[in-house]
């Protein structure tokens, strides 16, 4: 008879997108709802090799709880792990229980609460992973192509049976463009319960790939000529009536009024919010022209070029466009924090909606075709080439900064800041290697 102990880990996702926590037995889980685990402020400035930043503003002291959200519980048993995956994404608060001004989960549901009580629109998300699988030693197989997945038999299928049983109603997996490359997509849900499951579908991938003797990395780019990882951030508006409201047959490239205004706000502050979707010195090697990630502040239809691409839609076998319409942000990856990264979007998107934008010029074609005269007049401006760019232009943006408190500002930049002395003098495939193996 087993002696085993099942174990539920209570977490959060950091600024380094790496979600750590505690572990309690899971019999005692209910009596943990109320107070949660211990934690420390220190914590956020981990860096995602695993030295904590200095300077810092945390230092050694202080305390904070984690509160579990038992609504919120990802639980499967078929990782082929001894015991279950058993996963749950917590707040972190202060000792008297008040919110923590950092607690980037805490963010994301701030901002959709906020978009909703000045706009009554509430947001739905998905979002899409890819990841390579490393030391797998599978055989070479035509890319996107049947047998590619075939060629790692039974790993896929656990994938979509793991994902389905711990609730993430996960979509698709396919065998992608990339060598050992795969990708995989949940189904739409709102946008809190959509960065948990991004936070919890990462891990039970890596999960997985470890019982099978592989590692599953998702950095952005696992050497300087593969193929890059992306997280695709798909997004859509539900009205106060519960019905889509970011489709409209007569609106620019079916967008409607508000969807073109959230867009334009993502677009203006975009340079400064890329420091939050693609957060790490690799991540701006996968962000270039050419490369079918993104690389301007471009809304395109149906365009894998641009960082705002309004998706394709069904419209046969009785399909209602409205209620498949939606957005994808291509400018992420799993560098960056799911929840920040959204927030990020959605708070951009509601500065849009309040200022009234009118929806930014749908563009077609190459911008790097263009002169830099024509790239103004189409509002194409060129995203930050690199982590140190993209921290400049948060900085320098008074409105994205000012959704944030000083703490967590000084946090992530100092953060960001010594990730990147800690790379110095390293060339590009060093620096792969080392995001490809902390991720």
């Amino acid at each position: 008879m087993s002696t085993d102990v099942d174990l539920t880990g209570i977490v959060t996702t950091d600024i380094a997108a790496v979600t750590r926590g505690r572990f309690i037995a899971s019999d005692t889980f209910e009596k943990t709802i109320a107070t949660g685990v211990g934690w420390l402020q220190a914590n956020l400035s981990l860096t995602p090799f695993n030295v904590i930043a200095h300077p810092n503003p945390w230092g050694s002291s202080g305390d904070l709880r984690l509160l579990p959200d038992p609504n919120a519980r990802y639980r499967t048993s078929k990782t082929g792990s001894q015991t279950p995956f058993d996963m749950v994404p917590g707040n972190l608060v202060e000792l008297d229980g008040s919110p923590w001004s950092c607690c980037t989960r805490t963010m994301l549901a701030d901002a959709l609460a906020e978009l909703k009580a000045k706009t009554g629109l509430t947001l739905v998300a998905a979002f899409e992973h890819e990841f390579k699988l490393l030391d797998a030693g599978l055989p070479k197989e035509h890319v996107m192509s049947f047998a590619g997945l075939r060629r790692a038999d039974g790993f896929a299928s656990q994938v979509m049976a793991a994902l389905d049983e711990a609730g993430l109603n996960p979509e698709v997996i396919i065998s992608e463009y990339g060598e050992d490359q795969f990708e995989v997509t949940n189904a739409p849900c709102d946008g809190l319960a959509a960065a948990d499951r991004a936070a919890v579908l990462r891990e039970i991938v890596r999960e997985i790939a470890r019982t099978r003797g592989w590692k599953a990395s998702f950095a952005p780019k696992t050497s300087p000529s593969s193929v890059g990882n992306g997280v695709h951030i798909h997004f859509s508006l539900v009205g106060a009536d519960g019905q889509p409201a970011t489709y409209d047959p007569s609106g620019p490239a079916g967008l409607s009024r508000a969807a073109g205004s959230f867009c334009a706000g993502v677009l203006r502050h975009l340079p400064a919010i890329t420091a939050l979707t693609a957060s790490s010195v690799s991540s701006y090697y996968r962000l270039k022209p050419h490369n079918w990630s993104s690389s301007y502040t471009w809304l395109g239809d149906k365009d894998r070029e641009a960082t705002l691409r309004i998706c394709p839609m069904v419209t046969f076998g009785g399909k209602d466009p409205a209620k498949s319409f939606n957005i994808e942000y291509r400018a992420a990856d799993a560098t960056s924090n799911p929840y920040l990264a959204l927030a990020a979007i959605v708070r951009a998107g509601l500065e849009g909606l309040i200022a009234g934008l009118p929806c930014p010029q749908v563009h077609s074609g190459d911008p790097e075709e263009l002169s830099e005269e024509q790239r103004v007049e189409k509002g194409l401006r060129r995203l930050p080439e690199t982590l140190a760019g993209a921290l400049d232009a948060l900085k320098s943006d008074a409105v994205v900064t000012s959704w944030f408190s000083e703490a967590f500002l000084e946090t992530f930049v100092g953060m960001k800041a010594f990730e990147m002395a800690s790379l110095d003098g390293l060339d590009e495939e060093a620096i792969c290697a080392s995001y490809r193996a902390a991720y």
